[in-house]
């Protein structure tokens, strides 16, 4: 386990923190994002598709950035490849999110060194539905 996926900053995602602002959700159930955020909801969190046509995504009205959101978001979950990834993470910290997760295969390096100096968690490289599951065991 990297320095990415600290415990601590897991664990206040999963279980503290409410509203998970889902970059590049949109309303294609084949795409992991659409699972997920499903998954999300099911334990309780609200979602936010962050996505540039805005779709309403699983009773959620969208947004084309994380800017345009108008109320407090908790996380922000990015789901693009690693070398679009970085910008989401210094969007979360100009909007105020209280953390930033990457999922599975996305990894920007100088993206965590910047969001953790800010005073940002972040997790990089998992998912929730594989952090939940190996509490589960």
């Amino acid at each position: 386990m990297t320095d990415w996926q600290d415990p601590a900053s897991v664990s206040l995602m999963l279980d503290d923190l409410e509203t998970w602002a889902v970059v590049g959700l949109s309303n294609n159930p084949s795409r992991t994002a659409y699972s997920i955020a499903q998954l999300l909801q099911s334990r309780g969190k609200r979602i936010v598709p962050i996505h540039p046509d805005a779709p309403t995504v699983l009773g959620e009205q969208g947004y084309a950035t994380l800017a345009d959101v108008p109320f407090p978001i908790d996380v922000v979950d990015v789901f693009r490849r690693s070398e679009d990834a970085g910008p989401f993470a210094d969007q979360a910290v100009e909007v105020g999110a209280k953390a930033v997760w990457f999922q599975l295969g996305v990894i920007d390096e100088a993206a965590f060194e910047r969001t953790i100096a800010a005073g940002v968690p972040m997790v990089m490289d998992t998912c929730p539905a594989i952090e939940w599951n190996r509490r589960a065991r």
